[in-house]
């Protein structure tokens, strides 16, 4: 018995399922991967791992009035010593 006119039977249309997922999940893997690895993320070192970030923030901070002189500078002394242990 031939099958025609797009006839495949049942394990023809399981296989044409299974053919559909991966082939669209390769594609969409190769997009996310690609971007990943075009991201910002990788085009340098991460802004909150640079010694003078927070230096920066903190400034930021007393520049804008959130934070009072004294504040600022106990704050400055504490970065710059490191934590305690």
């Amino acid at each position: 018995m031939m099958f025609w006119n797009g006839n495949m039977g049942g394990w023809g249309s399981v296989l044409m399922v299974i053919s559909f997922v991966l082939f669209w999940g390769a594609v969409i893997a190769a997009i996310v991967l690609l971007a990943r690895a075009l991201g910002p993320a990788n085009r340098g070192t991460n802004p909150g791992s640079s010694p003078g970030y927070a230096e920066d923030l903190l400034a930021q901070r007393f520049a804008r009035g959130e934070i009072d002189e004294s504040e600022y500078t106990a704050r400055l002394d504490v970065l710059r010593r490191g934590p305690r242990r």
